[in-house]
This record gives C-alpha cells, sequence and structure tokens, in this order.
C-alpha cells in the first residue's frame, strides 16, 4: 500500500511540476489566467447564476487543460527536431488550432453570459 501511495505522490508531484513550468515559461497562460480572472470578476459583478458558474468554470479549467496539452505537444515536437519539418509544423499548428476552437468559442459563451447583464445596466 505505501508503494501506490508514494508512486500517486510522485506522479502529483511530477504534474505540478509541469503545471508550474507551463505557468512560467508560457506567456499564453498569463493570457488565460487574466482572461479568467476577468470573467470570475464579471461574474460576482454580474451575480451570474449557478449553472453559469458552472459553465463559465468549466470553461475556465478546460481551457487551462487544453493550452497544457498544447504546450506538451510543442515541446515534445521540440525534442524530436528543433528544425522546420512538415509533420512537426503540422502537428504544432493542429494543436495551437484546438487551443484558438475552444477560445473563439469560450468569447462566445462568455458575450451569451455577459452581455445581457450588461445591456440590462447600461439601458
Amino acid at each position: 500500500m505505501k508503494h501506490i501511495i508514494r508512486r500517486h505522490t510522485i506522479s502529483f508531484k511530477n504534474a505540478y511540476a509541469g503545471i508550474k513550468w507551463a505557468f512560467s515559461s508560457q506567456p499564453n497562460y498569463t493570457v488565460h489566467v487574466l482572461l479568467s480572472l476577468l470573467a470570475i470578476v464579471g461574474g460576482l459583478l454580474f451575480n451570474i447564476s449557478y449553472n453559469e458558474w458552472l459553465t463559465i468554470l468549466t470553461f475556465i479549467i478546460l481551457g487551462l487543460t487544453i493550452e497544457t496539452i498544447n504546450t506538451a505537444i510543442e515541446s515534445a515536437t521540440d525534442c524530436i527536431d528543433t528544425h522546420t519539418r512538415e509533420d512537426i509544423k503540422i502537428a504544432k499548428d493542429v494543436a495551437a488550432g484546438a487551443m484558438l476552437i475552444f477560445a473563439i468559442g469560450s468569447v462566445v459563451v462568455a458575450v451569451i453570459i455577459f452581455v445581457p447583464k450588461l445591456l440590462l445596466i447600461i439601458s
């Protein structure tokens, strides 16, 4: 049993180290965190519903997850070859494209949640 707990503890430490590295070395994480904080502040100011909070928090978590996978793909492909190769370029572009699709979807969801509340305050 101790071996299982130790193995999971090491896995957790490695995962934490990976997240820490990504946040400290990837500028997109800073952008994501700032926009996430903006969404949280907006949620507090506009007193969004429980379901809207679940949606916002899910999108924040998914965005960080997709950005982390994108970063892992970029780092792994850089280990294969740092020179320009079409197959590596495709892998990186597709991973970045996944993040772009998600970002656009996140903006659409944020607009759906926040714009009607903002319009109520303005009018």
